[in-house]
C-alpha cells in the first residue's frame, strides 16, 4: 500500500463533496430532491459576456499559454472595477493578480506567508477552506470567535487578549459567509490597526459585496489597509461566473509578488477566452447589480416563508447569498435537522458546523434556486 502524505490527516474530504454525493445518491433513488445547499449561481452572464468568450476563440493569442498576470485590459478592468465601485485605486502594473478564482488565493496566500509551525487567526464560523489550507501548509489554525451576540463582529478585547506572537495572516470576510453580517468600515479599521500592531497580514475575502448589500465595501477603503492587507474579490457570486472560475487579488507591490511567487510555479495562466469574458463583465454597469438583486430579493422573501415553516429565526438586515436561520433550543442538533428535513421532505440544507463550532444552532439556505422549487418546498410542509 503506497502510503499518502501525512499532510492528508490533517483534513478531511470537503463536506459538500461527501454530502452531495450522498443527496445525489437520493436522487438515483428517484427521491425529488430541492437542494439548497450549494452558494452556486443558477443564473446566466450577460450574453456581451458569452459573446466576448466565444469572438475570443479566433484570436490569435486565444490557445496559447497566457501571462501569469493575466491580460492588460483585465487587470485595468479590475482596476477599473476597484474605482469606480470602491472607490480604491491600484496600479495595473504590481498591485493587481488574477486568480482561476479566489479559492485558489487562499492556497496561493497561505503558501506565500505561513511556515510549518506559524499560526493564522480564522474567524469561528467561517469558510471551512481557511482551516484545510492553513492545515495542508503545515500551520496551525487559532479561532478568533464571531457570535450573534457580537453581531458576527471580531470581539476586539478578546483578540487583544490572545497570544498572537506566532500569527502570521488573519482571515476575515465580510459580507460575511455564512452569517450575512455586512461588514462595517468602522470594523475594518479596527482590524487594519490590529494587524499593524502585531504585524499580521490581514487577507479580506470579499465575493460577496454586490449581493443584496446597499453598498460595496472593501478594507482598501482604509487608507493604512495597503501597509498590512491583501484582498481577494472574485466574478463567481456578482457576475454568475462560479464555473469560469475567475477572480483577483490586490495590495502593495510586495505582497502581491509573494504571491505571485507562488503563482507563477503552480499553473500557466489563466484561459484567454475567460479573461476576454471576465472584461466584458467588468465593465457592468449597476442596473445589472440591481436586476441581480432583484431576483434574490424575491428568493429570499420565498425563503423566509420556508424559513418560518420550520420555526427558525433569521436577521432581516443580514446580506449576501444566504440565509442563516437559528434553531430553536430544543436540544436538536444542527446536523439532526438537516437530516430529518433531507430523509422527510427531500430538501438539502446545510448545517452550521460545517462553518465551525459557532455554527452549533443554525443552519444556512442558499438562494441560487429557482423560485419555483422555493415554492415547491414550502408546501411540502403544508
Amino acid at each position: 500500500m503506497i502510503q499518502t502524505a501525512d499532510r492528508l490527516d490533517t483534513i478531511n474530504e470537503y463536506y459538500f463533496s461527501i454530502k452531495l454525493r450522498e443527496v445525489r445518491g437520493l436522487m438515483a433513488e428517484g427521491r425529488p430532491i430541492i437542494s439548497m445547499g450549494i452558494g452556486s449561481p443558477d443564473l446566466a452572464p450577460k450574453q456581451e459576456v458569452l459573446d466576448a468568450l466565444t469572438n475570443s476563440l479566433h484570436d490569435d493569442l486565444a490557445h496559447q499559454y497566457q501571462s501569469y498576470q493575466g491580460l492588460p485590459e483585465l487587470r485595468q478592468g479590475f482596476a477599473d472595477f476597484y474605482k469606480k465601485y470602491y472607490n480604491v485605486s491600484f496600479s495595473i502594473d504590481n498591485e493587481i493578480l488574477p486568480l482561476m478564482g479566489s479559492k485558489e488565493g487562499i492556497m496561493h496566500v497561505s503558501m506565500a506567508f505561513l511556515n510549518p509551525g506559524d499560526e493564522a487567526l480564522i474567524p469561528n464560523p467561517g469558510y471551512p477552506t481557511y482551516t484545510s489550507v492553513t492545515n495542508l501548509v503545515g500551520a496551525v489554525p487559532k479561532y478568533y470567535d464571531l457570535t450573534e451576540a457580537n453581531g458576527w463582529y471580531p470581539d476586539f478585547d478578546a483578540l487583544e487578549q490572545m497570544d498572537v506572537s506566532k500569527v502570521k495572516i488573519m482571515w476575515v470576510n465580510y459580507p460575511h459567509m455564512p452569517t450575512g453580517a455586512s461588514g462595517d468600515l468602522g470594523v475594518y479599521e479596527r482590524l487594519v490597526a490590529f494587524c499593524k500592531k502585531n504585524n499580521i497580514l490581514l487577507v479580506n475575502d470579499n465575493p460577496y459585496s454586490f449581493v443584496l448589500t446597499k453598498k460595496p465595501m472593501s478594507v482598501f477603503q482604509i487608507p493604512e489597509a495597503k501597509e498590512v492587507a491583501l484582498e481577494l474579490n472574485s466574478l463567481s457570486k456578482s457576475f454568475n461566473m462560479a464555473g469560469w472560475r475567475v477572480g483577483m487579488i490586490v495590495g502593495n507591490p510586495a505582497l502581491i509578488n509573494a504571491v505571485l511567487k507562488v503563482k507563477s510555479n503552480m499553473d500557466s495562466g489563466m484561459f484567454y477566452g475567460i479573461q476576454k469574458g471576465a472584461v466584458e463583465a467588468l465593465k457592468n454597469e449597476q442596473d445589472w447589480f440591481d436586476d441581480l438583486n432583484e431576483v434574490y430579493n424575491r428568493r429570499r422573501e420565498l425563503i423566509y416563508q420556508l424559513v418560518h415553516k420550520l420555526g427558525l429565526t433569521y436577521d432581516k438586515n443580514a446580506v449576501g447569498m444566504f440565509v442563516w436561520a437559528k434553531l430553536p433550543n430544543n436540544g436538536v442538533s444542527a446536523e439532526e435537522f438537516i437530516d430529518k428535513v433531507l430523509y422527510e421532505k427531500n430538501i438539502f440544507i446545510v448545517p452550521g458546523t460545517v462553518f465551525g463550532s459557532n455554527g452549533q444552532g443554525y443552519v444556512r439556505f442558499s438562494l441560487c434556486v429557482k423560485e419555483d422549487k422555493i415554492i415547491e418546498a414550502i408546501k411540502r410542509f403544508n
